[in-house]
């Protein structure tokens, strides 16, 4: 083995999962047409929202059919507005395989006190989505973040359902190709995939939601922030550009610039694509080299964007102390920024191989994990 440090660099070390990096193309004056001091209830700002609304539609192929809103409060206040006014009309169940999805168990079953059926799988695995009866309203994560696991296939939602599925999806939207047959509400944050700025949210309702919606009031009182319908009906508004508070228009510019820079690479296929390549390149490096491994178990629910790896040398003492001194190890090399493992997570790194970073970056983050990797090795070494 060697400490030697390789001579290549990535040109953009940001390989965090959220935020994530910006699109290669990014600069400040792209956002120069932003009407920064105008009332969004203009006609400038409401036209620069509805466009944000209908190129989403156009780039994630969303049906005609379904409503797509901006929202407050980032993929969060998203989510958390769909359980709060859709829950409890029939019986629930949850699906955790990552600290998010438990987070939403816990608002489910403390928060809203629903005697929820919660089915949890440990990090690296996925719950059992045969034995899932989505004729109850349904909660999950189509990707972990935290986990490196996804939902492996249209397949494992039915077509046909009494329930309502509520999906997360907010590091699948923009590089996974979700199947909205099968979803009634999915939620994301473009500050993910896209590199967009924080704090926005996104909801998109099916009208099978919608008619929930309508026919459906919740025990619970709702907050205004979190509030849908009016008399009895859709707030028809806030799906067209008139927002439940004041959004920032800087950040619906920065998000306007991501989607038409999606657009320039191919849409939502050349989105995918970028990303497969990225997770690709981290595949062939874990197959030659036998200290390092994917978290996620099984290589059909590996995630494409947020890709968890963990340590299996069994030299190493100090699993979660030797994880983080090789993220620190790279970060102090300036070469890989934020790629330690989720907080809750089990120790290792995690890798952001979203569309927005360039494969030639991970090509050149790779021989740095097997320095680091070395170095800490080597260094653990002489402590003992």
């Amino acid at each position: 083995m060697t400490t030697t440090a390789p001579a290549i660099r990535p040109t953009n070390p940001r390989f965090s999962s959220g935020p994530c990096a910006k699109p290669p193309t990014f600069s400040l004056d792209k956002l120069a047409d932003a009407p920064l001091g105008r009332s969004h209830r203009a006609a400038v700002g409401k036209d620069k929202l509805k466009l944000a609304i209908e190129t989403t539609r156009e780039i994630l192929g969303v049906p005609d059919d379904y409503k797509i809103g901006i929202v407050p409060a980032s993929d969060t206040g998203a989510f958390e507005m769909a359980m709060w006014n859709l829950l409890g009309e029939r019986p629930v169940e949850m699906l955790a395989w990552e600290s998010f999805g438990a987070g939403w168990v816990t608002d489910v079953v403390k928060q809203l006190k629903l005697d929820a059926e919660v089915k949890t799988a440990e990090y690296g695995e996925i719950v059992d989505l045969g034995k899932v009866d989505f004729d109850k309203d349904v909660c999950f994560t189509w990707n972990g973040t935290t986990s490196g696991v996804r939902v492996p296939s249209k397949d494992s939602i039915p077509a046909q359902r009494a329930g309502l599925t509520l999906c997360d999806a907010t590091s699948a939207a923009f590089a996974m190709d979700l199947p909205w047959d099968r979803l009634d509400v999915t939620t994301f944050s473009w500050q993910k995939v896209l590199g967009g700025e924080a704090a926005h949210g996104v909801l998109i309702l099916s009208p099978r939601a919608v008619a929930r919606l309508e026919s459906y009031t919740p025990a619970w009182p709702l907050p205004k922030i979190f509030r849908l319908t009016k008399a009895g009906k859709l707030i028809d508004g806030i799906f067209t550009g008139a927002t439940i508070n004041t959004p920032s228009m800087l950040c619906v510019e920065d998000y306007l610039f991501a989607l038409d820079w999606a657009k320039s690479v191919g849409g939502l296929k050349g989105l995918i694509a970028r990303a497969d390549a990225n997770t690709a390149a981290i595949t062939a490096f874990v197959a030659e080299n036998d200290w390092i491994e994917f978290l996620a178990v099984d290589p059909a629910t590996r995630s494409n964007t947020s890709v968890c790896l963990k340590f299996t040398d069994t030299r190493i003492r100090d699993g979660a102390g030797f994880a983080k001194a090789v993220a620190k190890r790279l970060e102090s090399e300036g070469v890989a920024f934020d790629i330690g493992a989720y907080r809750d997570a089990p120790p290792g790194l995690r890798i952001w191989c979203g569309a927005t970073v360039e494969t030639s970056d991970i090509e050149a983050l790779l021989p740095w994990l097997n320095w680091a990797f070395e170095a800490e090795i080597s260094a653990q070494t002489q402590a003992a």
